[in-house]
């Protein structure tokens, strides 16, 4: 079986991505999020990947350095720009960067995320910079549109069957509603 290196932002995200996906990759989780805000944010929604994680064999989990502080100075320019703007392009690309970082440490066949499950964000941007990035790194991406046949709406079904918090807003300071 291929190994996958997955970023992941939440327990919710994961779910549907993980029954999709686990069942033809052996997947390591790379939860690197240093957008969400407040730490106490951060700490619950690794809380809850966690224990969705136990739920699945062949899943495992690394936890990347939680830094807001760099988070907040690459997009300290587009504070003021809406969900889904340059400010979003500029958080992602940069997880995404992080992730194939660490899909090339641990010799990962390939690397995505589960940040196209959301209805919020843009699967082609998405697939573009893991493309780009592909190019840089030498580590394949595997292009996802989670979303696509009812993801989304599994992944809230999911959710409630394993009982997970679902937070409402993406985790930046700047979209919390």
């Amino acid at each position: 079986m291929s190994k996958l290196a997955l970023h992941a932002c939440c327990a919710p995200c994961s779910t549907y991505s993980l029954e999709y996906l686990s069942p033809n990759y052996d997947i390591d989780i790379f939860f690197y999020n240093p957008n969400i805000l407040p730490e106490e944010e951060f700490e619950k929604r690794l809380a809850e990947l966690r224990r969705l994680i136990a739920n699945f064999d062949n899943v495992n989990l690394t936890v990347g350095e939680y830094d807001p502080e760099r988070f907040l100075a690459l997009t300290a320019d587009y504070r003021d720009e809406p969900e889904g703007g340059k400010r979003c392009e500029i958080c992602i690309k940069h997880r995404l960067e992080m992730t194939v970082r660490f899909a090339k440490q641990i010799n990962a066949d390939l690397f995505s995320t589960t940040l196209t499950i959301s209805p919020h964000k843009n699967a082609e941007f998405i697939n573009a910079a893991q493309a780009e990035l592909e190019g840089v790194y030498g580590v394949r991406s595997l292009p996802l549109n989670l979303k696509k046949k009812n993801g989304y709406h599994r992944s809230i079904e999911l959710s409630k069957k394993y009982n997970l918090y679902r937070q409402n807003y993406c985790g930046c300071k700047f979209d919390e509603k």
